[in-house]
């Protein structure tokens, strides 16, 4: 029993500790297009700081500065194109979640699929070479047994 509520204690902590450290961003928008138009940006923008977050789902300052400046822009008539390559142009292509496929993205694009094709590569060269060097033993271990059998 004791157990439980030291179990118990340490949940309530967490629990509470997650609700004080959430952010909670109450904006106020014209007319449903610009929400519309907010939240698809945010979505779209990746965070960068986190990287692996877009500007919605990310805590860091840095996402809250973007999204507080998307949603600036559009209460400034920022159309949605606008405001996406006012943030390519200052943060590179690399702020768009799914940015555009040209020469300098290349890697962002098919680095993943090089590093596969080349991953494979070598597993495939290391297993062919696994089984050369177990087919040498056995034929030497063969010959051994031969030569043994001979004398």
């Amino acid at each position: 029993m004791k157990y439980c509520s030291h179990l118990l204690a340490v949940f309530l902590m967490l629990l509470f500790m997650t609700s004080a450290s959430a952010k909670i961003e109450s904006l106020e928008f014209a007319n449903p297009q610009m929400e519309k138009d907010y939240l698809q940006l945010v979505q779209e923008l990746r965070c960068l700081v986190c990287q692996n977050q877009n500007l919605a789902d990310s805590n860091a300052e840095l996402a809250q500065d973007l999204r507080h400046q998307v949603y600036e822009m559009l209460n400034k008539g920022s159309s949605r194109k606008e405001i996406v390559d006012y943030m390519v142009a200052r943060y590179g292509d690399f702020v768009m979640y799914k940015p555009p496929v040209k020469s300098t993205t290349y890697l962002l694009w098919f680095g993943p699929l090089v590093l596969l094709v080349l991953a494979i590569i070598v597993v495939f060269m290391f297993m062919r070479k696994q089984k050369k060097d177990t087919a040498e033993v056995s034929q030497q271990a063969q010959e051994k047994a031969h030569h043994l059998l001979d004398d």
